[in-house]
Formats: structure tokens, C-alpha cells, sequence
């Protein structure tokens, strides 16, 4: 600026300095160097890595690289080099009360599957069927094809039981493929349960729709896919970035593969604490002893005066219906 005055208007450097309000030894100093540059650019070179990333993740990526750097610090760097994102979400509000259903507390007990679209480089659509652990928000398969039937969505299922097991229930939409008899007859093969939301209810299913929004803002709006098995070979390699470097705040700011390998034993033992199913409570109640639901006022009386003369026990009910005193009681 002093600079600027004294090129304008033909002034001299003391009286420019003067008109500014600084000093001339202000104006001579050289300006130190940033010890902020490295961390710059290292911020910088994640900001294009992961275009979609905001300040808390980037922030984590780079304490888990080993920059001695605290939150306010990065903030300050990020607004500086004007990589803020600008995103407007619409604001949802509850127009009734939501019952909440049971929260999973172990791996493969419920898994959340649903469909996403997008096309390739020459306009052709495709779809990709993804499937997701609701407890550690694993990212187990994404499926992507032209056409995805019955038939090839039980034989991803098939090949995550070989890797990994089965789940106790699945939670979908109410999509053809997924109410179709193909897959209501693998289901009942396998002994799992399929758990279908409300229609129009995709909040129902927020785990898998917040998924697929990471999925869509994060790989399908950021690449070009020229071919099918380039948008299988993309997809997969965001999977497994996914669910090895994205840290979650939800998992106490661990990748999902860190979250379930440091909770594998204790998702071992809640797994036996799940609840019964019902060939098990069945099996439980022709085990349980059977039981008189409704007995009469004389039978609770015998069993409560178990090893007294029959006739004194007998005397004893005629005096409390009398006196309208509890049975067993003598009067007096």
C-alpha cells in the first residue's frame, strides 16, 4: 500500500508511511518465513485429493500423519487458502414422533442394502448394488452392472457368507429385486430375515442413504468413467479407501476396519446376548414347566398350606369367605 501512495501520487516514502499511519522500519522489515508453509501444502495436497473432504476430516488425516498441528490452527490455514465447501442441505423437520428400533452391537447382525445409479462417458446407466454393516459402517460390496436381477443379488450375498457369514436381518427398500421371490426364497434358505421400510421412508434406512451420499459426492460426481470395468475398478478402489482411511466421528473417529478390529471381542460377546429367535423361544417354552394360567382360589390355598390336614385347610376357606379374610388365615 505505501508502495501504491508513492507511485500514485509522487510522495516520498517518509510522508507516505506517515499518511498510512506506519512506521518506516515497519515498511523496510522483511517479511519472516511462513513455518506454515509445509503444512500448506500438505493441507493443500489433501484438499485435491478429496475434494469433498471438509476441515474436521482433513484435520484427522493430517494428526494421523504425525502434523503437531491443533484444530484451530488447520482451520485457519483451510480458510486462508479458500477451501471452504459450500453446501446447503434443506432442513428436515419431524412432523411425528420416529419409533426407534434396535441399534446392532455386533458385526453381521444387520445389514442395509440398497441400489444407486449414474452413467458412463457415453451416457449409458448403469447401477451398483451396495451393501453395508450398520455396526461398523463396513463397506462389504459394491456391485456394479447394467442389470442387477434377483439372481445376481443373492450371488453377492452368497459370496459375503463365504468371506464373512450371514447377518440376522437385512434392511431395504421395497425395490423390485429386493421383494422379488428369488430372494424372499434365499432368505428363507438361509434363515435371515428380511426387514422392509415404510414406502416413502428412506429415513428408515439412513445408514445405507448416508452411505450412498458419501458415495455420490465422493467418487461418482468426481470421476469419468469410461467403460464398465473402469467404473468397477474406480468404485472399488474408493470401497477400500473407504473403509480403511475415511475416519467416522460416529466410531470415535476410526476407519470402519479400525473400529471393528479393536471391538472384535466385544462383538463376539454381544453377538450371544442378541435376541432370542423365535425357533429358540419356542424351543424355551416346551422346555419351560408347564404352569396352571388361571388357578382357582382353592388350589393356590392347598399349595400355600402344603402338609396341613385337609379338613383344617378346608374349614380355614369357609371362615375367610365368611369374614372376607385372606385364605390360610385363621378368624381371630
Amino acid at each position: 500500500m505505501v508502495v501504491e501512495v508513492m507511485t500514485t501520487h509522487g510522495l516520498s516514502q517518509r510522508r507516505a508511511c506517515g499518511l498510512i499511519g506506519i512506521t518506516r522500519r515497519t515498511f523496510r522489515r522483511a517479511p519472516g518465513e511462513d513455518r506454515n508453509g509445509l503444512l500448506r501444502q500438505r493441507l493443500r495436497e489433501l484438499a485435491e485429493e478429496r475434494r469433498r473432504w471438509g476441515c474436521p476430516l482433513l484435520y484427522l488425516m493430517l494428526r494421523r500423519e504425525g502434523w503437531q498441528a491443533n484444530h484451530k490452527r488447520v482451520e485457519r490455514l483451510y480458510r486462508e487458502e479458500g477451501l471452504s465447501l459450500r453446501r446447503r442441505r434443506r432442513r428436515k423437520r419431524l412432523s411425528h414422533l420416529r419409533a426407534m428400533r434396535a441399534q446392532p452391537v455386533a458385526a453381521n447382525q444387520t445389514w442395509a442394502v440398497d441400489f444407486i445409479h449414474d452413467s458412463l462417458f457415453n451416457g449409458r446407466r448403469f447401477r451398483a448394488f451396495a451393501v453395508l454393516d450398520e455396526w461398523s459402517r463396513e463397506s462389504l460390496a459394491i456391485e456394479v452392472d447394467v442389470s442387477l436381477t434377483g439372481e445376481r443379488i443373492t450371488r453377492v450375498l452368497e459370496r459375503l457368507s463365504i468371506e464373512r457369514g450371514l447377518p440376522r436381518v437385512i434392511q431395504a427398500d421395497n425395490g423390485p429385486e429386493l421383494r422379488g421371490r428369488v430372494l424372499d426364497q434365499w432368505a428363507y434358505e438361509h434363515e435371515v430375515k428380511l426387514q422392509f421400510i415404510a414406502p416413502g421412508k428412506p429415513s428408515q434406512n439412513a445408514y445405507i442413504e448416508s452411505f450412498n451420499a458419501r458415495l455420490r459426492e465422493e467418487c461418482l460426481n468426481e470421476q469419468v468413467f469410461l467403460s464398465l470395468d473402469d467404473a468397477r475398478r474406480k468404485i472399488e478402489s474408493w470401497r477400500h479407501a473407504y473403509n480403511r482411511e475415511r475416519p467416522h466421528s460416529s466410531l470415535g473417529n476410526l476407519t470402519p476396519e479400525e473400529f471393528a478390529a479393536k471391538n472384535q471381542m466385544s462383538s463376539a460377546a454381544a453377538r450371544t446376548a442378541w435376541p432370542a429367535t423365535d425357533q429358540e423361544l419356542a424351543g424355551a417354552a416346551q422346555r419351560a414347566p408347564a404352569s396352571d394360567p388361571k388357578p382357582d382360589r382353592f388350589t393356590a390355598t392347598l399349595r400355600a398350606c402344603e402338609g396341613w390336614p385337609e379338613k383344617l385347610v378346608i374349614k380355614m376357606n369357609q371362615t375367610a369367605a365368611d369374614t372376607k379374610l385372606p385364605m390360610g388365615y385363621p378368624k381371630g
